[in-house]
């Protein structure tokens, strides 16, 4: 069946998909209507789950570390302001590897004080240890978010995944969208079996005290989930297609860069816009490519470096910035490319913060500013890196 629906409608069908058994949330713009609408389907009958009403989102996410080890399957969902105060709660819930799943609506972060988009909120959170995969388009935030429960509640991962989509341009635009039968979800997402429950008859406890001698072990194995995590998101994926007939790339989505001389890196709906950029720099013949990051945790260094090894300059779009360096996956894309013998020149820009629109003309302008970037005007480019 498809629906004209936008980004958190979308989210909210596949919560009910996905046979969720409790929903814990706190409203928070543009997030509001993906619980609003989860509220409807319980009120309705059309999602037996238990819909727990907080008074924060701190809560919400405490209520769903709690439920899910009952051997519950749990959702909630947030934005900005919301994931900042959930902070103390992130570290919780993936460090007793209770595999939450959580769409974020992406959001600038105060102060000044915004309710429009950029990825400020969640790229702060990239090192609280839960996986993050970032969408392009409704229909993905549906198919994710399903995806996203057959990785975090993976016994080889048991690791809490958000789903990133950004906010308005993709959480309030409608598209067409395919929503699959509840027999193929059904079979594609069988009910969570968990290794470990709190039961009355077999007390157990959870979040409990380490001290130097235990505490590395407990790291180091989430550590190595997220190593293990590269796999299975990809395994999931392509299993997805096999049922579906879509897949979203896996780790990573690249777009012409097989032979592109300038490869443009990139998270969430941007892509798009980058893609008919480069469709029409092409017919220039400009070697333009885009390579979009559909995982930054666990960040594809293996798949990054394959897509940008033949060609001779990167450009990175960031909609964030790590204050006092650059924007964190320029970073990112840098340290991954050290293991080249010739490694492309990387070039940063930093756009669209706080609903800042990136036009065509925008992505049109980095790729030609890059053109100039051989031997000897990368540090010029870099210059000019945000407006």
């Amino acid at each position: 069946m498809r629906e004209y629906i936008n980004g958190n409608e979308a989210v909210a069908r596949a919560v009910r998909l996905a046979r969720v058994d409790v929903v814990a949330a706190y409203p928070i713009t543009p997030q509001s209507p993906v619980v609003e609408e989860i509220a409807a389907q319980i009120a309705s009958g059309e999602l037996d789950a238990e819909y727990i009403r907080v008074e924060s989102e701190h809560a919400a996410l405490a209520a769903c570390y709690g439920a899910a080890v009952t051997g519950m399957r749990v959702f909630t969902a947030t934005s900005s302001q919301g994931l900042a105060y959930m902070f103390e709660m992130l570290h919780y819930v993936s460090g007793s590897r209770v595999p939450v799943v959580m769409a974020v609506a992406n959001r600038g972060l105060a102060a000044p004080w915004t309710i429009w988009a950029d990825h400020q909120d969640s790229i702060v959170c990239r090192d609280t240890g839960w996986i993050q995969l970032y969408v392009e388009t409704a229909q993905e935030a549906l198919d994710t978010c399903l995806q996203a429960y057959r990785i975090a509640e993976h016994p080889e991962v048991l690791t809490p995944v958000m789903v990133c989509l950004d906010g308005y341009v993709l959480s309030h635009t409608e598209e067409v969208v395919e929503i699959p039968a509840q027999e193929a979800v059904d079979t594609f997402l069988p009910p969570y079996k968990p290794q470990r429950v709190v039961e009355p008859e077999r007390p157990l406890v959870f979040g409990v005290g380490a001290g130097p001698d235990l505490y590395p072990a407990f790291k180091q194995a989430q550590q190595e989930a997220m190593d293990r995590a590269r796999e299975v998101i990809c395994r999931v994926d392509e299993e997805f297609y096999r049922i579906f007939g879509r897949r979203h790339g896996g780790l990573v989505d690249p777009y012409r860069c097989r032979d592109a001389e300038i490869v443009l890196v990139t998270l969430g709906a941007t892509t798009g816009t980058a893609r008919e950029v480069a469709d029409r720099l092409r017919q220039e013949g400009i070697k333009v490519g885009v390579l979009r990051l559909r995982a930054l945790r666990p960040f594809p260094a293996e798949e990054v470096r394959r897509a940008l090894a033949g060609c001779r300059v990167v450009a990175v779009l960031d909609r964030n910035c790590s204050f006092g360096y650059e924007g964190a996956v320029c970073t990112e894309v840098k340290a991954a490319l050290l293991g080249l013998k010739e490694p492309p020149a990387v070039v940063g820009f930093i756009l669209g913060l706080g609903g800042q629109d990136i036009r065509q003309a925008d992505i049109e302008d980095i790729f030609r500013r890059c053109l100039a970037a051989g031997s000897g005007a990368v540090h010029q480019v870099a210059a000019a890196q945000s407006r």
